[in-house]
C-alpha cells in the first residue's frame, strides 16, 4: 500500500482528469479566468461594477426568450446582453448621477422578462437553474469554442487599445485633451464586458458572476498599480480560485460555482487585511 501523500493526490487528480466533464470544466475555468482577469481589471477601474451586475442580470432576458422561441439560451443571452451593454453604457455616459436608478430599472425589466418568457414555455426547464447559479460541470465542447472565440476576442481588443484604455481608466479628463474618442471606446469596452458576462454564465451563473469579474482584479489593484500588471495578477488569482474551486466542489459534492465564489470571497477579506496591516505599518514607520 502506498503511503505517500503527494503520489496519493496526483493518483486523485488523474482520476478526476479522466472524465470529460472535468476537463471541459477546467478548460473553462482556464478561459473565463484569462477574460474575467483582463475585462474584469478594466471594470474596476473604471468603477462600473454596478454596470455590470445590471448586465448580468439583464441577459436572463435573452434566456428566457431562448427558451420560448426554442433557440439556444447562451445565444440568447448574448444577444440580449450586447442590447443591454450598449443600454446601460449609453446611461452612464449620458446621466452619469442619476445612472444607477436607470440601470437598476434595466436590470430589473431584463430579469422579468426571461421569468415571463420562461414561465410561458412548454415542457419542462431542467437546466434553466444552470444559467442563474452556473453549472461547470455541465460546459460542453461547444461552449468551450464559444469560450475560446469570445476570450480571444477580448484579449485582441485589449492589446489593440491598450494605451486608450489605460487613459480613460486612469484619467478621462486627460483622455479627451489628446483626443482619445473616449465616448465609443467607452461603449465599445462595455460591449466586451457583456460577452465577457455571457461566458461566464456557464461557470458560476448570471447570479455570481458580478463577483467573477471584480474580486480577482480588485484583490490585484490592492498590490499593484500598472494596469498590466493588476490583469496579469488577475488572471493568476482566477485560475487559482477557480481550479482550486472546482476540485474541492468535486471532492465536497458541493455546487462548483458557489464554491469558487466563496474561495474569492475569503481571500479577498484576507487580502484587505494584509493591505491594511502594511498601511498601519508604513503609517507608523513615517511618524
Amino acid at each position: 500500500m502506498r503511503t505517500d501523500g503527494g503520489t496519493n493526490m496526483l493518483e486523485w487528480v488523474q482520476t478526476v482528469l479522466a472524465y470529460d466533464f472535468m476537463r471541459n470544466a477546467l478548460m473553462a475555468a482556464v478561459l473565463v479566468s484569462l477574460t474575467c482577469g483582463a475585462i474584469g481589471t478594466l471594470v474596476v477601474l473604471n468603477r462600473i461594477v454596478m454596470v455590470s451586475g445590471g448586465i448580468a442580470h439583464a441577459a436572463y432576458g435573452g434566456v428566457g426568450l431562448a427558451y420560448y422561441f426554442g433557440f439556444d439560451p447562451v445565444l440568447g443571452a448574448i444577444g440580449f446582453g450586447l442590447i443591454s451593454s450598449i443600454g446601460m453604457g449609453l446611461t452612464q455616459r449620458k446621466l452619469h448621477e442619476r445612472a444607477d436608478t436607470v440601470i437598476g430599472v434595466l436590470w430589473a425589466i431584463g430579469m422579468a422578462i426571461g421569468i415571463i418568457f420562461v414561465s410561458l414555455s412548454p415542457g419542462y426547464k431542467a437546466d434553466l437553474m444552470s444559467y442563474l447559479f452556473g453549472s461547470i460541470l455541465a460546459v460542453s465542447v461547444l461552449d468551450l469554442w464559444l469560450m475560446l472565440a469570445i476570450a480571444s476576442l477580448a484579449l485582441l481588443f485589449i492589446l489593440l487599445f491598450y494605451r486608450p484604455l489605460q487613459a480613460i481608466s486612469f484619467d478621462e479628463t486627460f483622455a479627451e485633451v489628446r483626443n482619445v474618442p473616449v465616448t465609443g471606446l467607452y461603449l465599445a469596452m462595455i460591449v466586451v464586458v457583456g460577452l465577457a458576462v455571457v461566458i461566464s454564465m456557464r461557470v458560476v451563473g448570471l447570479i455570481l458572476v458580478i463577483a467573477f469579474l471584480t474580486i480577482p482584479p480588485a484583490i490585484a489593484n490592492m498590490f499593484c498599480r500598472r494596469i498590466w500588471e493588476i490583469m496579469l495578477l488577475a488572471i493568476g488569482l482566477g485560475l487559482v480560485f477557480s481550479i482550486s474551486g472546482l476540485l474541492l466542489s468535486y471532492s465536497l459534492n458541493l455546487p462548483a460555482g458557489a464554491v469558487i465564489i466563496l474561495i474569492m470571497g475569503v481571500a479577498y477579506l484576507l487580502a484587505s487585511l494584509l493591505k491594511s496591516g502594511e498601511t498601519r505599518q508604513n503609517k507608523v514607520k513615517k511618524s
